[in-house]
């Protein structure tokens, strides 16, 4: 599955149950600018690009995130889960107290409500996913302390 026909299948999800009429919108690929991730989410570099909101009422938001090798999220949690689908690379993700596991090109992650987890490139290979996620009163994520080093290089068990 490519990436756009990854997230026309999350869009449509989210619009499907909307009786409101709508025009069809594309966002053509480049017409936005790519954005770094913020130091204070993330640790290494990461860009953000094609940010997108829902349709027809729906809370749903999201983006493609790209993340260089050794790069990674803070812990964090999401009021209503978040769903990635990786696009390219591999990568590692972890839910607090759990092993950290690989991802890669195909895997979709569903990360439960309110679980503190991480995602990121591995320390050689980058990795890119279109994370989904939906809003509750107004907020989709909740930001906790970067992963540090010692436990990001844990990796997953072999």
């Amino acid at each position: 599955m490519t990436r756009a026909e990854a997230l026309c299948v999350v869009l449509h999800t989210f619009s499907v149950h909307s009786s409101r009429a709508f025009t069809m919108e594309i966002i053509r690929n480049g017409s936005q600018p790519s954005v770094a991730g913020p130091a204070e989410y993330f640790t290494g570099r990461v860009r953000i690009d094609s940010p997108f909101k829902g349709i027809g009422g729906a809370n749903v938001s999201g983006g493609i995130v790209t993340f260089e090798p050794g790069a990674r999220s803070a812990w964090h949690t999401h009021p209503l889960g978040q769903v990635l689908i990786v696009t390219a690379g591999k990568g590692w993700t972890q839910c607090e107290g759990g092993p950290i596991m690989e991802i890669s090109a195909g895997d979709i992650v569903c990360c439960p409500s309110n679980h503190r987890h991480w995602h990121g490139a591995t320390p050689t290979t980058a990795m890119t996913h279109i994370a989904v996620q939906e809003a509750k009163d107004g907020k989709v994520v909740e930001w906790m302390e970067k992963v540090i080093d010692e436990e990001y290089l844990a990796g997953p068990a072999s």
